[in-house]
């Protein structure tokens, strides 16, 4: 069975770090891409992040390159969301999911954590 379990969230300011994680089991990522999504009040799910299977190519959106890292501690089982100069646009819930294929589009995953709640103030 697998199981990701996210945390990490919470209350920054502008310009602010979080680091959120994600715990994994019944997977591992040679064989498994990860990505971050999130999703704020109103609006759709989008991808912010992934990182590929195998070589952890990675891959982020537009809004966030240059600001987060997405990376894998395979010891750990375990992938991570770097998250620097935090803009009061970043504030949404955010979710880990994994599948075989990268990619920044959630429809193409389907194993998904709980979502951890990010706010940042101005």
């Amino acid at each position: 069975e697998v199981q990701l379990q996210a945390c990490g969230g919470g209350s920054v300011q502008t310009g602010g770090s979080l680091r959120l994680s994600c715990a994994t089991s019944g997977v591992t990522f040679d064989d498994y891409a990860a990505g971050w999504f999130r999703q704020a009040p109103g609006k759709v799910r989008e991808g912010v992040a992934c990182v590929g299977n195998g070589d952890h190519s990675t891959h982020y959106a537009d809004s966030v390159r240059g600001r987060f890292t997405i990376f894998i501690d395979e010891a750990k089982n375990t992938v991570y969301l770097q998250m620097n100069s935090l803009k009061p646009e970043d504030t949404a819930v955010y979710y880990c999911a994994t599948w075989p294929t990268m990619s920044l589009r959630p429809w193409a995953y389907e194993h998904w954590g709980q979502g951890t709640e990010v706010t940042v103030s101005s």
